[in-house]
């Protein structure tokens, strides 16, 4: 309640700007972020360790057939963990127990817009989610000797667009759930979809052609076929496209799917 009540004084007191309010909003959510034990630990911790329980599974598979090499598969892998588990899956979390806690309408009360409220609650989240992948990748070329990317720029687009993507599916999915336990149920299902099936723990490469196309439409597969062909530098302009278009269409789909059914108060 204080922490609430500290954003609004301070966006009367002269936080009169989007970015300032923004940044207000965000310094108070990282306040309580920091205060729920168990989402900052799964937050930090779970994307870096999933990636050395995945290492074993990766090493048995045929890799050099389909052109790919352990850090090739690996370091997309430990980014798209980071993005589920850093970004999606505690900013479900962090929408539904803020709603309940009828934070999100008293901020509406305020001068924030809807937006802005949104993206001040994920930005820790996402900046958490960024950080890590920066460490990730760090680690994953050092160990792994990946090398630099041949494609920087499929790198770059890739990321910024999961991370603009997964908060707003984060915000529908903590949209339709009753409670914050209820919220960790709701998020469970795409969460494990995208690990299995986006090309995280198995590329795409060494799936049927018919299983491929379907895990193509997934919105976490765009974002790794991004990063792995920034990496390897083989994706192609047709294939660069449909991703990006498959993760635009995600994003758009979830920015409506946000403005018409995202409630700011608990269902009674």
């Amino acid at each position: 309640m204080s922490t609430v009540t500290s954003v609004r004084t301070g966006a009367s007191a002269g936080t009169t700007t989007s970015v300032g309010r923004v940044a207000a909003l965000a310094r108070a959510e990282l306040t309580l972020l920091g205060r729920t034990k168990a989402t900052l630990v799964a937050a930090l911790f779970v994307p870096l360790v999933l990636p050395l329980s995945t290492r074993s599974a990766i090493d048995e598979m045929d890799l050099e057939g389909a052109g790919l090499s352990v850090g090739s598969v690996l370091l997309p892998a430990s980014i798209g963990f980071s993005l589920l588990f850093a970004v999606y899956s505690s900013l479900v979390s962090v929408y539904a127990a803020r709603r309940e806690e009828l934070v999100l309408k008293r901020l509406r009360t305020g001068e924030l817009r809807d937006l802005e409220i949104l993206a001040g609650a994920a930005l820790p989240s996402v900046v958490i989610g960024l950080v890590q992948c920066v460490v990730l990748v760090l680690a994953c070329t050092a160990l792994l000797d990946i090398g630099a990317p041949e494609a920087p720029h499929l790198a770059v687009l890739g990321l910024l667009l999961g991370l603009v993507m997964w908060p707003a599916l984060a915000a529908v999915v903590a949209s339709f759930s009753k409670s914050v336990e209820g919220a960790q149920v709701a998020a469970m299902p795409l969460l494990l979809v995208s690990m299995l099936a986006s090309g995280t723990i198995a590329p795409l490469e060494v799936m049927p052609d018919r299983l491929a196309s379907v895990c193509e439409l997934l919105p976490l597969t765009p974002v790794i076929t991004l990063l792995r062909g920034g990496w390897t530098g083989n994706l192609s302009g047709y294939d660069t496209l449909g991703a990006v278009a498959t993760a635009v269409a995600w994003t758009v789909l979830a920015v409506f799917a946000v403005q018409r059914w995202f409630r700011w108060e608990p269902r009674r």
